[in-house]
């Protein structure tokens, strides 16, 4: 599931995005991904029923390094600036938050730095020259620079958080009316749209995030569903038989695969594959953006 974290200086209005996005109150929700997709897919095979990807949003109640280490793990991140009451400059919030984002790194790298260094006095070559490494992440850092400017491979174990897609919410006439959206929410999708004097805003939003973390909607579909998936760009077919349910990666075989584009047209994968625009790959086709898999396995 696509993972975003929401920051923001106080009275940004980073709650209320997060209001916004996912219709409640909290840290943590959940909300789907739109796709117009899926809805002609599920047509085409008279799928029962229809289940979007999804998208969990993690809000952090400030910019400490403590409390932004708390986003490691996400895809991206969600900068809301204050851009409504006048106070604020939002390109300085902004660069303001761009620093705060490179101290919590900082102070990752240097608690890893001093476990490591303790742990190279065995005389492990490999650990010694990871010494070495953090030793130049963290000049880099220290200089003021984030690690999306680093010219070399980084630890893995680091999941650093400046080399994150960052995608920047504006809260006010400028960007986004997010107490507006916040509201939106809480009614029903047709009288929302009603409200509305076009697209909503928060989609638009959650398609930037979307391009920014470089992710592919792949569908599954059937008499019983039509379901979207999301999938990092360039992963294989093993790779989403794999989000689909490991049995599928475990037993994998071979994949079926048609364009969402082909499957509505002909209006049935029978009509595809008589058409010739239904295909067979392997485990490591590298799965296209719209495409409709269906796994064969064997247990």
């Amino acid at each position: 599931m696509l993972e975003i974290g929401i920051v923001g200086l106080p009275g940004s209005g980073r709650s209320t995005l997060f209001a916004a996005l996912t219709g409640g109150h909290g840290s943590l929700g959940a909300v789907p991904i739109p796709d117009e997709r899926l809805d002609a897919v599920a047509q085409a095979v008279g799928s029962a029923k229809t289940t979007p990807a999804m998208l969990q949003v993690v809000d952090v109640p400030g910019t400490g390094a403590a409390l932004l280490g708390n986003l490691r793990k996400v895809d991206a991140l969600l900068a809301v600036l204050d851009a409504f009451s006048g106070t604020h400059d939002p390109a300085a919030d902004l660069e303001t938050i761009r620093l705060e984002l490179i101290v919590a790194d900082r102070d990752h790298v240097e608690k890893r730095l001093e476990r490591v260094r303790t742990q190279a006095k065995s005389g492990d070559p490999a650990l010694r020259d990871e010494v070495a490494l953090l030793e130049r992440v963290l000049a880099h850092l220290e200089a003021g620079e984030p690690l999306s400017s680093f010219g070399e491979p980084l630890p893995p174990e680091l999941e650093p958080l400046t080399t994150k897609p960052l995608v920047v919410v504006q809260n006010g006439p400028a960007g986004i009316d997010l107490k507006l959206e916040a509201e939106l929410a809480e009614l029903p999708a047709e009288e929302a749209d009603e409200f509305r004097e076009g697209p909503s805003a928060v989609e638009a939003v959650l398609r930037e995030v979307f391009e920014a973390a470089d992710l592919i909607t792949f569908f599954t579909a059937g008499d019983n569903e039509a379901r979207a998936w999301t999938l990092d760009r360039g992963e294989t077919a093993l790779d989403a038989a794999a989000a689909v349910h490991t049995d599928l990666a475990r037993g994998f075989i071979r994949c079926e695969v048609i364009r969402s584009q082909d499957l509505v047209e002909c209006g049935s994968h029978a009509e595809a594959a008589r058409r010739g625009l239904q295909r067979v790959e392997g485990k490591t086709y590298v799965v296209a953006d719209g495409d409709v898999l269906n796994v064969r396995f064997g247990v």
